[in-house]
């Protein structure tokens, strides 16, 4: 039986049971007169979700400034697939997909709801590939560390998007230009990773110092440049802008975000830039906001 006609027959049946319930009869997702504005976040360390610093601060800050979302929808760079796919169960996981960290970071738990919804309505904009409908993975630490500090009471759904990391550059950011009129419904499309992200060069004697190697910083500010004049092409082709760019991004799920986020610029659109730090040597946390 289609959902629909499901929906038909329940007629006035009351069976607010439950946030997925009330998500699937009362879908919220209808067009508005607002774009949501679109964002790149540098996560960095999973410490942050727990630690009251510039960057958390900041992400704070950011959710003051904008419209409440209906739904947060995140591309994460540590839920990479074969294949693409969207969370839509009622209630996500809170994934502690790392190690060696205290025990504080282990015992936190961000209860935001799903929405099989918008999961559904999500899937059905991308046409350039099949998007499967996910039960099984739930908010990783790309995500809930940032949208906690965020939206600490956990009242808007979160869904994430997986990154198909068998394919190039240009595949993410003509899929990313699909999810366009998510933004128009409520939805704060927002792709978490670092636009450099060496973990194998970090330095050890600076891990808490706001302290970039030169090859970092220089990979960083030529990003920051294509970024402002618009050139696209140019960092979908990122290997060719520098020769830093090899140890700037050695592998590319930490990247492919920020194509999510370029990918949905519009054309009257500038960028911000925020939280412009290298950390530890290898690692930026240069985050932007679009519209």
């Amino acid at each position: 039986m289609k959902r629909f006609d499901f929906l038909r027959i329940l007629g006035g049946t009351t069976l607010f049971t439950s946030m997925g319930m009330i998500d699937t009869l009362l879908s919220s997702f209808t067009e508005t007169d607002t774009t949501m504005p679109v964002l790149f976040i540098g996560h960095g360390s999973p410490m942050n979700g727990i630690e009251d610093n510039d960057f958390s601060r900041y992400w704070k800050k950011l959710a003051g400034e904008i419209e409440k979302p209906k739904a947060v929808l995140c591309i994460s760079a540590h839920w990479l697939t074969n294949g693409t796919f969207v969370t839509a169960m009622d209630q996500p996981k809170t994934i502690h997909d790392f190690g060696g960290f205290p025990k504080e970071l282990f015992a936190v738990e961000y209860p935001a709801s799903g929405s099989p919804t918008l999961a559904e309505e999500t899937a059905g904009l991308i046409t350039s590939t099949s998007v499967g409908l996910d039960h099984d993975w739930g908010l990783d630490h790309g995500t809930w560390t940032i949208v906690r500090h965020m939206y600490p009471e956990a009242d808007v759904p979160v869904l994430q998007l997986s990154i198909d990391y068998a394919k190039p550059s240009s595949y993410h950011y003509a899929m990313a230009q699909q999810l366009q009129a998510l933004r128009k419904k409520g939805v704060l499309i927002i792709g978490s990773g670092n636009m450099v992200h060496n973990l194998g060069m970090i330095a050890w004697d600076h891990l808490n110092d706001a302290y970039g190697y030169d090859w970092a910083l220089e990979m960083n500010d030529i990003f920051k440049k294509k970024i402002l004049e618009r050139d696209h092409s140019a960092l979908m082709n990122y290997q060719t802008l520098s020769t830093a760019a090899k140890l700037a991004i050695p592998t590319p799920d930490h990247y492919y975000p920020l194509l999510y986020a370029l990918a949905l610029q519009g054309e009257k659109e500038n960028v911000q830039f925020f939280n412009d730090t290298a950390m530890a040597g290898s690692l930026t946390m240069t985050s932007l906001r679009i519209g």
